[in-house]
């Protein structure tokens, strides 16, 4: 497989992990929250499209925003699940079309020095974006059962 071929495979599968790991949440879950001072259900499905923003900037662009309290106050705003969704997916739709324009080379280049990941291939992004999503994946489906009811096994059809 090539590099983009590997990074499409990855966006579309962790994509459809989290719908099926969240969709037994609906919009009355919305402000669901584990603990006061964690994010509500919406907030982490926003925090995470946020993230797949961010890493598709410091992947291509080699900017890395550093400004978490600025990130952390747009997802705060955040307080219904759809539109949290429908956020989501348009970053996953906004990573998908760059990859797809991108080719090996760029994928195979070296990020700039960076804070986050250092300095490796661009394509190494996609992986750290697959573990932050199971991330917040995992703490739905935690606030899933918290709410009393079953999220689904990620890894079906």
């Amino acid at each position: 497989m090539s590099l983009k071929s590997d990074a499409l495979y990855e966006i579309q599968t962790t994509r459809h992990f989290f719908h099926r790991s969240t969709r037994c949440l609906d919009e009355s879950d919305s402000g669901f929250r584990a603990t006061p001072e964690t994010m509500t259900a919406a907030q982490h499905v926003a925090h995470t499209a946020q993230t797949i923003d961010w890493v598709r900037e410091g992947m291509f662009d080699d900017r890395w925003d550093m400004d978490f309290e600025k990130g952390a106050a747009v997802t705060e705003s955040f307080t219904s699940l759809a539109a949290a969704r429908k956020e989501l997916d348009a970053a996953w739709e906004r990573i998908q079309a760059r990859v797809e324009a991108s080719n090996e080379e760029e994928l195979a280049s070296q990020l700039a020095d960076n804070p986050i990941l250092g300095v490796r291939p661009r394509h190494s992004c996609i992986k750290a974006l697959v573990d932050h999503t199971g991330h917040h994946r995992g703490a739905l489906a935690v606030y899933a059962r918290l709410a009393g009811k079953v999220p689904e096994m990620p890894y079906g059809d």
